[in-house]
């Protein structure tokens, strides 16, 4: 056993309630070239053998599991790709600590994944420009080696994720990058200031890690040559757009002693008549393919498919380009304070499975924070777990998965984890919430008074679901272990949920009885209310500080902070109406109508909602 492994086995041991003795089990321990067994004799004597340092953490917690009695046993596990692991948000406000990232890589190790990035847009330190992710929580060098430390120990490559074109607003948001700007979110192309600054981030960005490797992102650059660059340059075929961009930014990661990979999307798009991704009549034209550089790797991503043959015949697309693409697929943590596990379900088993038939090599799945970060990162558990084990079978068990999923997660249960999906999987929403439907997050922010998805809940048992859920979140949160705290904050959520989903209506309803009794009963039952509320964002915020740096919650608490206010608007007002101190309450006089906006689908979903279009329909900022 090498020293690194035995460094490693301190981290994992705790997770699986284990210690090293002199008269603890005896086991042996073997490096073998393409194995990965766990098992012990007749004569009681355990083995392991491995072949990658991970697959050894993976055999230990399989030996672990299959260990307890007296029986003899024997476990083969065949690797069915070469790196399997996790893509996490640190853009989005929530930016884990290194405590936190520690016991993510040791769950990893014991799961079987391999590889970890964090997504930087500008979350990490470049000494030249301190304004870059000024105020964000971003990491040290220090910090991210401390990282990459550990997950060397666990067998865990750490890959740097950052941004080299797009996805950049927050970075170019201040008087330093004005050279840098094409629009908004989109370097300018082309400049060599532009170069100076990619020169500067690669190198920061990789000089913490040992991998030589680099994603450096160019997804979703939609106005890429609109901006400033029309105006100086005047307009260009984006496909030579790309292209000139990145041979000059693999270039530039070459000379840092890192190898490429970027997301794939902007060359579909660019081929497609309509400007989607997955167009499969996009023609990219041949001499674009020949024309780019052969030393960057496309990642194909796509968290939205649920059919096996559509994955097959993009991750054929991507072969044409003439090599073999990275597939990244979703735990969908980014739908609003809850995972969808039913969308994680549906798309990661037909998008491992083509990969597995196609002979992709390479996967991870990406647990993206969209809008604030509203979901711990901790709650995509049991979608790592599924992206682990269809790592080393064909199919996936599912009591196999949840066996493993108590093991790897050091206590948690499956079905509870999976049982956070029906915060949003609610009457009204079709099974497995296909279509990403967030009832939990908009029924949480939006506004008593104005109720904008009031009529699109009507004569729904939100009220009686949101019960149900109580009771089960507090059965959970006695039974996770190490994630009580976070079923804590679920059951709050519940109860939040429980008074909150059908408040607007009963208000509305009450207002055109003309019942003001009513009308004061409502207003007494919104200071209850507001506890009950302030109580979640207590919890929140407990769960927030746990794993993530304190930058980016201040988002948070305005949302919490906007609720209360608005709670005791309402009340204000309506005890106001109530007293016959007003002769009207003009935003309960106002006709509900359905929630129709281009991002709400009727079919199957209550709608999606962004907080600044949920809170109010006037203008939030700007």
């Amino acid at each position: 056993m090498t020293a690194s492994i035995r460094q490693g086995l301190e981290a994992v041991s705790p997770l699986l309630g284990a210690v090293q003795a002199e008269d603890g089990a005896p086991i042996d321990v073997e490096r073998v070239e393409g194995r990965l067994e766990a098992g012990r004799d007749e004569d009681g004597r355990g083995y392991i053998r491995y072949d990658r340092p991970v697959h050894f953490f993976r055999a230990l917690s399989l030996w672990m599991r299959h260990s307890r009695g007296d029986a003899a046993f024997h476990l083969v596990e065949t690797p069915k790709f070469d790196t399997n692991g996790v893509m996490v948000d640190a853009s989005r406000n929530a930016v884990p600590t290194v405590a936190a990232v520690k016991t993510l890589l040791a769950h990893m190790a014991l799961m079987g994944l391999n590889q970890l990035m964090l997504y930087t847009e500008d979350t990490f330190a470049v000494e030249e420009y301190p304004y870059f992710g000024y105020m964000r929580g971003r990491y040290t060098e220090a910090e991210l080696r401390a990282c990459d430390d550990y997950a060397y120990a666990l067998g865990i490559e750490i890959v740097p994720c950052i941004q080299t074109l797009a996805h950049l607003t927050e970075a170019l948001k201040w008087n330093y990058a004005g050279k840098l700007r094409d629009t908004s979110d989109i370097l300018l192309v082309g400049a060599e200031e532009t170069y100076e600054f990619i020169e500067r981030t690669i190198r920061a960005a990789s000089k913490p890690f040992r991998s030589d490797r680099i994603h450096i992102g160019m997804d979703e650059a939609h106005q890429l040559g609109l901006g400033r660059y029309l105006e100086l340059n005047g307009y260009r075929k984006r496909f030579d757009m790309m292209n000139e961009h990145l041979k000059r930014v693999a270039a530039i990661a070459e000379a840092e002693g890192s190898t490429p990979m970027i997301w794939s999307d902007m060359y579909f798009r660019l081929g497609s008549k309509t400007g989607g991704y997955y167009d499969l009549d996009a023609v990219i034209p041949d001499d674009v393919v020949r024309d780019m550089p052969k030393n960057v790797q496309l990642v194909y991503w796509d968290y939205y498919h649920t059919d096996e043959a559509f994955y097959r015949e993009f991750i054929r697309k991507h072969k044409a380009f003439g090599s073999m693409p990275v597939f990244a697929g979703g735990v969908w943590t980014w739908n609003g304070i809850a995972p969808n596990y039913g969308k994680t379900f549906d798309t990661t088993n037909a998008a491992l499975a083509a990969c597995k038939a196609e002979g992709v090599r390479e996967v991870f799945a990406t647990m993206w924070g969209d809008n604030g970060a509203e979901t711990n990162l901790f709650a995509g558990l049991a979608g790592l777990q599924l992206f682990a084990e269809h790592g080393y079978a064909d199919a996936v068990d599912a009591e196999a998965l949840a066996a493993r999923f108590e093991t790897c997660s050091g206590g948690g249960k499956l079905s509870d984890f999976l049982a956070l999906s029906r915060f949003d999987e609610t009457p009204g929403v079709a099974a497995g919430n296909p279509k990403e439907s967030n009832p939990s997050k908009f029924l949480l922010w939006q506004d008593v008074l104005i109720g904008l998805y009031d009529f699109n809940v009507r004569g729904l048992p939100m009220r009686e679901h949101y019960a149900a859920l109580v009771a089960d979140m507090a059965d959970a949160a006695e039974r996770n272990g190490p994630w009580n705290r976070l079923f804590r904050f679920y059951l709050q959520l519940a109860l939040a949920l429980r008074e909150k989903s059908d408040m607007g209506l009963r208000a509305k309803a009450a207002y055109d009885a003309g019942d003001r009794l009513r009308l004061r009963a409502l207003a007494d039952e919104l200071e209850p209310l507001a506890e009950s509320i302030d109580a979640l964002r207590k919890l929140h915020r407990a769960n927030w500080l746990a794993d993530c740096k304190p930058f980016g919650w201040e988002a948070l608490d305005i949302r919490y902070g906007g609720v209360l206010s608005r709670l005791e608007t309402t009340r204000f007002r309506l005890l106001a109406f109530a007293d016959g101190e007003v002769a009207s309450v003009e935003e309960l006089e106002a006709e509900r109508l359905y929630y129709d906006a281009p991002w709400v689908m009727s079919a199957g979903t209550l709608g999606r909602g962004r907080y600044d279009r949920i809170v109010t329909a006037g203008t939030f900022s700007g």
